[in-house]
């Protein structure tokens, strides 16, 4: 058996990480997360807080027997998404305080899996060198990502456990609570232009710009290979689905699944849009039979707006990973379909 420990493991990557090892007969899995997650029958949470040095030893002294941790918490700052690299202390914390709480007592422990992102490259700020791989140097500035890269790095030297890092782009998936994705703000924002009887126009600008995602699950997916591939030992890798679009294209499409005219560009800013249709959502909650998620918990405004305004392309180099045996790909137009899909019918 192997043990996992999946820090942020109700998020919008941690849930899908636990949920694929829950699948496997080899795996064990504590989830670790500010807010109490249930049990299973191979798979138990800790809620725990990261920032807390203390609290974070104490109740990690019973996960002597880890031999996998999977680091895929985050805390937002305030502010426009760009801006959340920047936020450094936390985010830095919270994997110093949960990787040194499980080594100090698991004598077992093989790999540290840290997911980090594209943000590594600048896509954040601006036009930068596409495709990227994973040897081009970091943008200038702040970043939290090259904290945690820093401190994992020159803390495991000399270890016998390893790590490895993940660099995806743009989530897809759901975790109520943790909205940090970027179907359901597609989701919701088409539902409710559809219930105000309006067009799907695009609210952004980056309308003809090339965009790539990471699919959850294809993300968890490569978790696992990167946990357990030798070739992936002290290795950095770009995962996104494999391919690129350009929301020009995908965006009748995603009209086509509410049953709604498409419309171009019509940028407006989400956040201040949807400040006051909470009540909206929630009338649209009960007359539709929805699961009763309330609006903060199931979008982040800000994400869709520094997602659709990222109007220059965005685009990773998966060479890397395929050459060290992950080969697996997401057709992400179809995906985008299949997911929004799925959501409606789970009344999400």
């Amino acid at each position: 058996m192997k043990n996992a420990v999946v820090v942020g493991a109700q998020g919008v990557i941690g849930r899908y990480i636990v949920e694929k090892l829950c699948a496997l007969p080899d795996w064990s899995v504590v989830g670790l997360s500010r807010r109490r997650g249930e049990d299973g029958p191979r798979q138990r949470h800790i809620s725990v807080n990261l920032l807390d040095p203390e609290d974070a030893r104490n109740k990690l002294l019973e996960l002597a027997g880890a031999t996998h941790v999977f680091y895929a918490a985050f805390q937002a700052g305030s502010g426009p998404a760009a801006d959340y690299a920047k936020n450094i202390a936390a985010n830095r914390d919270m994997l110093v305080n949960s990787v040194s709480a499980v080594e100090s007592t698991a004598t077992g422990l093989e790999r540290v899996v840290l997911v980090t992102g594209t943000k590594y490259y600048g896509s954040h700020l601006g036009p930068f060198k596409t495709p990227a791989r994973e040897d081009d140097p970091r943008h200038a500035g702040a970043n939290y990502y090259f904290d945690q890269i820093d401190w994992l790095t020159g803390h495991q030297k000399g270890k016998r456990w390893t790590w490895t890092e993940l660099r995806p782009q743009t989530l897809c998936g759901f975790a109520p609570g943790t909205a940090m994705s970027i179907v359901p703000v597609i989701a919701v924002y088409a539902a409710m232009m559809k219930e105000l009887g309006r067009p799907l126009a695009f609210p952004g600008s980056a309308w003809t710009s090339l965009y790539q995602v990471t699919e959850s699950s294809h993300l968890a997916n490569a978790a696992l290979w990167a946990a357990t591939e030798p070739r992936c030992a002290n290795q950095a890798y770009n995962i996104t689905n494999g391919d690129y679009f350009r929301w020009r294209d995908l965006w009748p499409k995603i009209a086509a699944v509410f049953g709604m005219p498409a419309a171009g560009p019509e940028p407006l800013r989400l956040a201040e849009f949807m400040a006051d249709k909470a009540p909206l959502w929630d009338a649209m909650t009960k007359k539709h039979k929805l699961k009763p998620y309330r609006f903060d918990e199931v979008v982040a405004w800000p994400f869709g707006d520094y997602v659709f305004n990222c109007n220059w392309d965005v685009m990773t180099n998966v060479t890397k990973s395929r050459l060290h045996g992950f080969h697996e790909v997401v057709d992400s137009e179809d995906m985008f379909v299949r997911l929004l899909e799925r959501f409606r019918d789970e009344r999400i």
